[in-house]
């Protein structure tokens, strides 16, 4: 942090020194001696003086540490008090929003400001759990879980997750996760209200490391400003969130902090699981699943597979897909007319869509094309972040614009009038904020599941939660199994896994029923990681 000395603090003790040897020759002397008077002003003078000649440069060992501008001068946070009365429990809490400071390891130079909103218990019992929360995108903000289901307020939607009519407003949250941890939300660089320090430094933090370090760091900073070292930690995110969450399991470990428990919402650690591309088949295998709950919860299945669970459903299409859709796909080209049209038949039997189709696009259909064709025939499409959801038939996820209107008025609202922070900073609440992602892969297919895996290998405490919506056609609840499958876990370790499914999509805790079982979910999950 910058001091407040005076500009001249270095040359002031000098010239005091100087001025007051001066006023003690001026009194003791007549004007005869001008040779000592001499002898004194000159360097005094000296000091003032502009050179005329260059000076060279310090080394850059020696070159003074660089000073900081007004724009990412460390502020202190604003500090509130709460209570919140869940199901008959008083909660009061302390909630404090601001930003901690990012800087560059050699200069010192802060390079970015981190936003953050933190919810801590007040009186809390000893041991009590911290966890740390984030969203994904990337370039999302944290305010999904922070006023969806983890916070103590929550946007009011309708009980099925649809959007209510404006305008938007919060409720106290039944379900908030602080009854049994502390919670702290962070805007990765680029979201929210977080800011590089310069334009030209947010490429350092728009890439898969560069956003693993810098949350990393943001997550150390605050276990000492807080003195949190000594608390049970979890990290929970969503989406890219568990992208990097996972990254983070191994790079904590590394900096000596060891975690309890993550909690993987809407899971994507390997990218090729949900990348359509040529020559890259798995996507079309693992949202297959997908499909096939989606057809059912519209209806569009035949009636002995509309009588069955979407449990069930779900069960039967993955065993189609990994059976006998992933193996025919190998050979597509060497499929006889009667093994396709066998395999066209099934395919349209699981999800909804004519075999004519199916045998048009070579059995290859992504997912935009089922969006748009499950339901062509009443003019709508079906969502990609949560398939309950319909829109009409236009180029847009229909789930995405029911949610993004509320969750935005919603904190603009809160973080001004509620949490006293003040702002003309746009809140970027998803994209803005941050420029092209390096993923880091040379073939575009990151992956963190491995060190993930090898955070459990060094860590073998530390316990995992996936939690999967049936309705997510963004992170297909099959994709998250492959992965976790392909990690080919110690037995021991695969003890550590818990899976969990919501009847719901992509944020299942926008419907009531699903909001309900995660937080039962996920409470139960947290104790279990801190027994011994």
């Amino acid at each position: 942090m910058n001091s407040n000395r005076p500009r001249n603090s270095l040359k002031q003790p000098v010239c005091d020194n100087l001025f007051v040897q001066f006023k003690q020759t001026f009194n003791q002397t007549d004007f005869s001696g001008f040779t000592m008077l001499a002898s004194i002003l000159l360097p005094f003078l000296f000091l003032f003086q502009t050179p005329t000649m260059p000076t060279p440069a310090p080394s850059p060992a020696a070159s003074p540490k660089p000073a900081e501008t007004p724009a990412v001068r460390e502020e202190p946070p604003v500090v509130t008090k709460h209570t919140i009365t869940v199901k008959g429990k008083t909660l009061s809490y302390t909630a404090t929003t601001g930003y901690l400071p990012i800087k560059n390891a050699q200069t010192g130079e802060i390079e970015a400001r981190i936003f953050f909103m933190a919810y801590t218990l007040d009186n809390p019992p000893a041991n009590r759990p911290l966890m740390f929360s984030f969203n994904g995108g990337p370039g999302s903000a944290s305010v999904w879980l922070h006023l969806g289901a983890l916070g103590p307020k929550r946007v009011r939607m309708l009980d099925d997750g649809m959007m209510p009519p404006p305008p938007y407003q919060l409720e106290d949250n039944q379900e908030t996760w602080l009854t049994d941890t502390d919670l702290v939300f962070i805007d990765p660089v680029g979201t929210g209200y977080s800011r590089a320090a310069k334009p030209e430094l947010g490429q350092k933090f728009f890439g898969l490391q560069g956003d693993i370090e810098s949350v990393g760091e943001f997550i150390r900073l605050y276990l000492g400003r807080a003195e949190r070292w000594s608390s049970p930690l979890f990290l929970v995110g969503e989406s890219y969130g568990t992208t990097r969450a996972s990254g983070l399991s191994n790079y904590l470990f590394e900096k000596g902090i060891g975690l309890n428990g993550i909690l993987l919402i809407s899971t994507v650690m390997n990218f090729q699981t949900i990348r359509f591309a040529d020559n890259n088949d798995l996507p079309l295998v693992l949202i297959l699943p997908s499909y096939a709950t989606t057809a059912w919860y519209h209806k569009r299945l035949a009636p002995e597979l509309q009588a069955k669970t979407v449990k069930q459903i779900a069960a039967e299409a993955e065993k189609f897909a990994i059976d006998e859709y992933q193996p025919a796909l190998m050979r597509i080209g060497t499929l006889s007319e009667i093994e396709k049209d066998a395999l066209a038949a099934k395919f349209s039997r699981f999800t909804g869509l004519a075999k004519q189709f199916v045998r048009d696009h070579d059995f290859r259909i992504e997912l935009g094309e089922f969006m748009k064709e499950l339901k062509r025939d009443e003019r709508r499409t079906v969502g990609r972040l949560d398939s309950r959801f319909l829109g009409i038939d236009l180029d847009n996820d229909p789930s995405m614009s029911a949610i993004r209107p509320p969750y935005t008025a919603a904190f603009n609202d809160y973080v001004r009038r509620d949490l006293g922070f003040k702002s003309d900073l746009e809140y970027y609440i998803l994209g803005g904020g941050v420029g092209r992602w390096n993923y880091g892969s040379d073939n575009s297919y990151a992956d963190t599941s491995r060190g993930l895996k090898q955070a459990m290998a060094k860590n073998p405490y530390m316990k995992i939660f996936f939690a999967n919506g049936y309705y997510d056609m963004a992170t297909p609840f099959a994709a998250t199994e492959y992965t976790v499958s392909a990690l080919s876990l110690d037995p021991q370790l695969m003890k550590n896994i818990t899976f969990t499914y919501y009847e719901a999509g992509h944020m299942m805790y926008i419907e009531k029923t699903s909001l309900q079982k995660l937080k039962e979910d996920a409470v139960n999950f947290m104790r279990s990681a801190q027994a011994i």
